[in-house]
């Protein structure tokens, strides 16, 4: 598709510059449509100077009201449109009488008076001038207006901006109670090495969190990137309790999405499947492009929703749109804010275009369905976290495809 040279820029973007042009454009028009009538009246060509006096007059007579009505625009409407009926009819009276004074001085011996010639032209100039005034107040109406939209856009974007930073820093103080409570206690046993390098890793993964902006998009590769160094840290604390695996499609690397938003989900199955279980449990991570839609999928081999529990209660979410409750109080589906704000974020972020589903059977794990446009954006290229030293990473099996 042709991309245009130049960006169109709107008419009023400049005020000023459209005033000028509307001036301009609409007494050319009144002085041509004068010099018209009078030649197709089969007036002399020297009438044409008495044409133009009158359409300079007019135009200077417009500036004057131009700043007088400025000034009444934002008034009450009584004060608005008394004054304006008093100004204009001033103003029109004037225009008569330096148009009749003209014609009177160009015709000395016509047969109409002054006072006749004045009413006749009077007519005219309240034509001229009531619509310019008219055509002054709707415009600059309608810019009020403009203005006011913009503003209360601009107002909804920032409150949802500011509700998106809240819903995702709601995420992070459980995730670090728990690791500096982990680092206090490797310091308490002495065991430095560890505890060093999972204080360097929530550097890093902090760093990340701060200097990305919470409303921001990065690209799968770099949402991945992030999601290891947070399973970093998490498995000093468990260590071969929790296995990892990822299924990442190469064609969705460079897809966009939400910072951090399956940070809430793996910490979820941490919490719910690896935590409780003393064997531990799985998490896998998969990621597929399906037509024009990325799917995501976050998964475990916890235990799963108890019998008879529907998954959609676990959040009250409909499997295509914005949430419709709380979570509940059972032990397995109390999951704090992390889910509930995972389906708001989305709501926030893609409307209904977006698919959030949970699927979970007793003893078969538990899983999140993310299914997003397929989108990519050039140009992002937020901080990518930084690993520790590989000297104090404890190794672990993990696989990706």
């Amino acid at each position: 598709m042709a991309v245009l040279p130049v960006r169109p820029v709107p008419f009023f973007a400049d005020k000023n510059s459209a005033f000028w042009r509307l001036q301009a454009l609409g007494w050319g028009g009144a002085m041509l449509l004068r010099a018209m009538s009078s030649l197709a009246n089969e007036q002399p060509l020297s009438f044409l100077v008495i044409v133009l006096v009158a359409t300079f007059t007019g135009f200077s007579i417009s500036l004057i009201l131009s700043v007088i009505f400025r000034a009444l625009i934002g008034r009450k409407p009584l004060v608005t449109w008394g004054a304006t009926a008093l100004v204009l009819a001033v103003a029109v009276s004037l225009y008569a009488f330096v148009d009749s004074w003209m014609i009177s001085l160009y015709r000395p011996s016509s047969d109409p008076g002054f006072a006749s010639l004045f009413l006749g032209v009077f007519y005219l100039d309240l034509t001229l001038l009531g619509a310019w005034s008219a055509l002054y107040y709707a415009i600059n109406f309608f810019l009020q207006v403009e203005e006011q939209n913009d503003r209360l856009l601009s107002l909804e974007n920032q409150a949802t901006s500011a509700q998106l930073a809240m819903l995702r820093y709601q995420l992070n103080p459980h995730f670090l109670f728990n690791t500096l409570n982990s680092i206090s206690t490797l310091v308490l046993l002495k065991q430095t090495e560890p505890a060093n390098a999972m204080l360097s890793r929530l550097s890093s993964f902090l760093r990340y969190t701060l200097v990305n902006p919470p409303t921001g998009r990065v690209t799968v590769a770099q949402e991945i990137d992030t999601l290891k160094l947070y399973l970093d840290i998490e498995r000093m604390r468990f260590e071969e309790r929790l296995r990892t695996r990822f299924e990442i499609d190469d064609a969705v690397r460079d897809a966009v999405l939400p910072s951090l938003l399956l940070q809430p989900l793996v910490e979820n199955a941490i919490k719910y499947a690896v935590s409780p279980q003393e064997s531990g449990a799985e998490i896998s991570v998969a990621a597929q492009r399906k037509g024009d839609r990325l799917r995501i999928t976050v998964a475990d081999t916890g235990p799963g929703l108890p019998y008879g529990m529907d998954p959609d209660s676990v959040i009250g979410v409909s499997h295509q749109g914005a949430p419709a409750g709380r979570p509940g109080t059972d032990t397995r589906h109390s999951t704090g804010v992390g889910l509930a704000n995972i389906s708001e974020r989305l709501a926030q972020a893609y409307g209904d275009d977006q698919r959030f589903e949970i699927r979970s059977r007793p003893h078969e794990g538990f899983a999140v369905i993310i299914e997003l446009p397929f989108e990519t954006a050039e140009g992002i290229d937020p901080p990518k976290p930084q690993h520790a030293s590989p000297r104090a990473v404890m190794s672990q099996p993990e696989t990706m495809s």
